[in-house]
């Protein structure tokens, strides 16, 4: 499990510090009016792919050990397409965007879809480090043609964005579809199509209705600050977020081990202790890590990112507890997800957006990105706390249970020496 984890880990260190270098890309060559109208896409892209996941998302890694993978695959893809259709038709209507725009938005949210749908079947046949590969390629790519087409092309438009992310998400497409045909599965068209069709729709509304939630939880401030700013604020305030959300890096690591090890396990009840490890060490790393970005000044963020950068400062100060919490809420989604209790994720999710909601409609237009990220973080506090009380009431954990000690840091510590294990042996044959 620790080497798992280790190596989770290093693969999202290794993503986010790739998604880490398209924020600064964007930011640096486009300015905070075009960082804005990139994360604004992104932020349409991820809107679909999670009403796409309805029919899919982690129950197609629930399914995957039990169901023919293509009969899986044909009804995933199905509803993929139709959702980004019909998805992009909507978002026409509603943002009033140029009709490229919508092409552009179809174009690669339709790629992802089938990009992530190919992986999480790998992922649900136990290919983590292929699953893991995949999703980095797919960063490395995206923002080595960015640095390319900025630094050697001189092409500093927000349609970069757009072209980079056809080959950035049809490579590993294409990847994955040839590594799903490797498996001993073979298509069969039979009523268990139709049946595991019926059968990840009903599994799917379940568990991804929590995650649809919790996206507007995320991510609805975005649009709520182009209304009542513009798209530089947008831009700023995406500069703060992808910082401070980054640290959750470890929390999504550590969870997508715990998930597969759930939905595969006999006996559930021996997987509490893992996750109160996991939680444990999550709360103390993360905090460490957030402590060090409250310390960055103004002046740094503006000489990283440019001059328009220097106002994200107060937004991760205000978001700095926020996302602590809400590293822990990560790991205990993916324990209850794992047990098939779907609804204590959603009875969360909903309770943030019943702060979300108002918290941005009165916070943003009086104080703005400050607004936006004081009401985030009064969200992940709430969902994190209902979250802390069912798993600490399912198995009777007094609040004691939950808090890092020395245990975790020893845990911290072995972490460290594998990676410098790791290191240590490429050094050697670097000097020989």
């Amino acid at each position: 499990m620790l080497k798992r984890v280790f190596q989770n880990i290093v693969t999202r260190l290794a993503t986010a510090g790739g998604s880490f270098g398209i924020v600064w890309l964007t930011a640096r060559y486009l300015g905070a009016a075009g960082r804005g109208a990139v994360s604004l896409f992104v932020t349409d892209c991820a809107l679909l792919l999670l009403f796409i996941g309805l029919v899919g998302g982690v129950s197609l890694i629930y399914l995957a050990p039990r169901r023919n993978v293509w009969n899986l695959l044909i009804p995933a893809y199905m509803w993929a397409a139709m959702v980004c259709t019909i998805g992009a038709a909507g978002i026409w209507v509603w943002r009033a965007v140029p009709f490229s725009y919508v092409g552009h938005l179809w174009g690669v949210c339709l790629l992802q879809a089938f990009f992530l749908i190919n992986a999480g079947l790998l992922l649900g046949r136990r290919q983590e480090r292929t699953y893991n590969s995949l999703l980095l390629l797919a960063t490395g790519l995206q923002g080595g043609l960015l640095l390319l087409a900025f630094t050697l092309g001189q092409w500093h438009a927000v349609e970069v964005y757009y072209y980079a992310a056809y080959v950035a998400q049809g490579i590993p497409f294409l990847l994955s579809l040839v590594l799903l045909y490797r498996l001993a599965d073979r298509w069969q068209m039979s009523r268990r199509l139709r049946a595991s069709a019926r059968e990840l729709a009903r599994h799917s509304r379940a568990a991804h209705l929590s995650n649809i939630l919790s996206f507007i939880n995320f991510r609805l401030s975005y649009y709520f600050v182009a209304y009542y700013a513009d798209t530089h604020s947008v831009g700023v305030l995406s500069v703060g977020v992808a910082l401070t959300e980054a640290v959750w890096v470890i929390a999504r690591s550590a969870s997508q081990s715990q998930y597969v090890d759930l939905i595969y396990a006999a006996d559930k009840r021996s997987q509490v202790a893992p996750t109160l490890r996991g939680v444990r060490l999550t709360l103390l790393s993360t905090t460490a890590i957030v402590l060090g970005l409250c310390l960055l000044p103004a002046s740094a963020l503006a000489a990283v990112f440019g001059a328009d950068f220097g106002e994200a400062r107060p937004v991760i100060l205000l978001l700095a507890p926020g996302v602590v919490a809400m590293a822990v809420s990560i790991i205990l989604n993916s324990y209850f997800a794992g047990l098939g209790r779907y609804q204590v994720n959603t009875a969360a999710a909903i309770g943030g957006l019943f702060v979300t909601v108002p918290g941005c409609w009165l916070l943003i237009p009086q104080w703005g990105i400050e607004g936006a990220a004081t009401a985030a973080t009064l969200s992940y506090l709430f969902s994190t706390a209902y979250l802390l009380r069912t798993f600490r009431n399912a198995n009777g954990l007094p609040l004691s249970e939950l808090l890092p000690g020395k245990v975790e840091l020893h845990y911290l510590i072995q972490l460290l020496r594998l990676q410098k294990s790791k290191v240590e042996p490429t050094r050697e044959v670097a000097v020989k």
